[in-house]
């Protein structure tokens, strides 16, 4: 298995090296161009279909990856689980998404036109069977059984569609979008192994991750291209049809709940923007208005350069991670006792931080 997991990671990884900067001549000949406004941080225009380079690297990783499985008899896609549908809703629930995604980078679409197209995207899979259908509580020691198909895909495909946005949401600084989903990839690799997911799960996350780790060279701060929608919609949707397809040997709540943990910072940031959202239009229709209010913007109100405020996103995305790989394997008390030593710890080093950062500024000010 480790063969194989090395294998996903360093073909995804060169994949998306290589093919990044022809990524960057062909957002410049399309005009898919990030031009610099007052939402933007950058201040130059910046190509943005790097998004294409994480997919070519996922895609080339995978297929290659299934192949060679299936024919060693390490992976039966015709078996039980009917891996071959699942794979197949999945490559096509990612062309789909792609079309979609490419069209808004290049001309651009109104957000409920995305929405539409996340939704038969996310359809797409749930149809050919990556589902949440049932759900093992262990501390009341019974399963729940959702029997009833409309509640399966309206779980299914909400949970699809919610990851897909709120990683695109989050995509709003150099490195950013690409760094937590990174991070996201290896906590999750962590927990599949320790819950002993199936095979293909782990190798599905573990390109992805190769992919990132290739095409973020090019763009953390300066950056010199964006991921897009294209790879940012791409990012949370592959997470979220993965992660489901990691918990389908044991749905454990623990287990269930673990990618909700590791992708609690963009979760939460989305739901943020929606009631905030609401409150300040006064309507449903403001949910699609884009607005200045996410966590990095708040970040870099405070003063924060683009890459202290990736970081520090950074290190909240590595602690939830670490927090659900703590939950699942040590239990609840042992969890909750190391998020309470890394708030204090984080808490006495904010306070000696920001007085340095106060003292820097006044002298520059001077």
């Amino acid at each position: 298995m480790w063969g194989d997991i090395s294998i996903a990671f360093l073909l995804a990884f060169v994949t998306a090296f290589v093919v990044t900067p022809y990524t960057i001549r062909l957002a410049n000949r399309v005009g898919a161009i990030d031009l610099p406004d007052k939402r933007r941080v950058n201040e130059q225009p910046t190509p943005r279909l790097g998004g294409i380079a994480v997919i070519v690297g996922f895609l080339v990783s995978c297929i290659y990856l299934i192949s060679v499985m299936t024919l060693e008899n390490t992976l039966d896609l015709f078996g039980e689980e009917q891996y071959f549908h699942k794979l197949l809703g999945l490559f096509l629930g990612i062309l789909v998404l792609f079309i979609f995604c490419f069209i808004d980078d290049v001309k651009g679409l109104p957000a409920i036109i995305k929405l539409i197209g996340q939704t038969i995207a996310a359809i797409i899979v749930v149809v050919f069977g990556i589902q949440i259908n049932n759900i093992n509580i262990p501390f009341l020691e019974q399963t729940l059984n959702i029997d009833n198909n409309i509640y399966i895909y309206i779980i299914s495909v909400a949970w699809i569609v919610g990851i897909t946005n709120a990683i695109n949401l989050i995509d709003g600084l150099d490195g950013l979008s690409s760094g937590i989903t990174l991070i996201s990839c290896f906590s999750l690799i962590i927990v599949f192994t320790m819950n002993q997911s199936p095979v293909i799960s782990i190798v599905l996350i573990t390109a992805l991750a190769g992919a990132i780790v290739g095409f973020i060279p090019y763009n953390f701060n300066p950056a010199k291209t964006f991921i897009g929608d294209t790879g940012a919609q791409f990012l949370g949707f592959a997470l979220a049809v993965i992660s489901i397809m990691g918990t389908a040997k044991t749905y454990t709540l623990l287990v269930l709940i673990s990618p909700l943990i590791i992708l609690a910072l963009p979760i939460a940031d989305t739901l943020f923007a929606i009631v905030r959202r609401i409150i300040k239009g006064k309507s449903i229709k403001a949910v699609f208005s884009p607005d200045t209010g996410h966590l990095h913007h708040k970040l870099m109100k405070k003063g924060y350069t683009q890459k202290q405020a990736v970081l520090i996103l950074y290190g909240i995305s590595a602690c939830l991670g670490m927090f659900a790989i703590i939950l699942l394997e040590s239990g609840i008390w042992k969890a909750i006792s190391f998020a309470l030593m890394i708030i204090a710890v984080i808490s006495i080093g904010y306070r000696d931080f920001h007085k340095s950062k106060v003292e820097k500024d006044n002298i520059y000010k001077n």
